[in-house]
């Protein structure tokens, strides 16, 4: 298991993600992915992150890799949504402020959280993007929310505050390069978040901290 990995459990991280998006400068081949979520303890749940894939290949990196959740982060059907709960998956569907599917579509899909991000770059999520996190605050008080866009070790904080989503997802924000973690970054991110939700409680419930 990578060092940022284990480092990013002892520090409390709830969930960690692989992405099997071929494009993506972050994609996890499968035999890597597999490792990964067998080392991890069984409280951490394991992500699958697709982008527009079929539900029969989705399920079957779900076996290999026994993963506990997906996150579909491109344009998805409401019934693929609904075929994937009825595995007893953990969904996070992805919506956008800049492109579909928006947050206003939200209603269409049955997901048990939403990760929210703006929505603009070549890729379909890291793109290191940061926006107003506070255009989610509404959307937050109703739905699961993940944040996500542009977060980084130095504005983590800010946008906790801004729209005070159920978790976060940061990629590019804890990078050296696309696609390569460094460790002092997962360690200032996380340790970030944990000092913001010190000063949000108890008035807000604890945030589970995604990567």
């Amino acid at each position: 298991m990578s060092d940022w990995v284990t480092r990013a459990v002892e520090l409390g991280a709830d969930a960690i993600g692989c992405v099997f998006f071929s494009k993506s400068p972050r994609y996890v081949p499968e035999q890597r992915a597999k490792e990964i979520c067998m080392s991890l303890p069984s409280k951490v749940q394991t992500v699958g992150v697709f982008v527009n894939e079929t539900f029969s290949r989705i399920m079957q990196k779900i076996e290999r890799c026994r993963l506990t959740a997906v996150q579909l982060h491109g344009q998805e059907s409401p019934e693929l949504v609904r075929d994937l709960k009825r595995e007893n998956l953990l969904v996070i569907k992805a919506l956008f402020v800049q492109r579909e599917p928006l947050l206003k579509q939200v209603s269409n899909y049955n997901a048990d959280a939403f990760l929210v991000e703006y929505g603009r770059g070549p890729l379909p999520g890291g793109n290191a993007v940061a926006w107003e996190w506070n255009q989610a605050y509404e959307f937050s008080k109703n739905k699961p929310l993940v944040l996500a866009g542009g977060l980084t070790p130095e504005n983590v904080s800010e946008a906790v505050r801004s729209c005070l989503p159920d978790a976060v997802d940061v990629s590019s924000g804890v990078e050296s390069s696309p696609g390569k973690k460094e460790l002092a970054k997962v360690e200032s991110f996380i340790d970030a978040v944990s000092r913001c939700l010190i000063l949000l409680e108890p008035d807000r419930k604890k945030m589970r901290r995604i990567f």
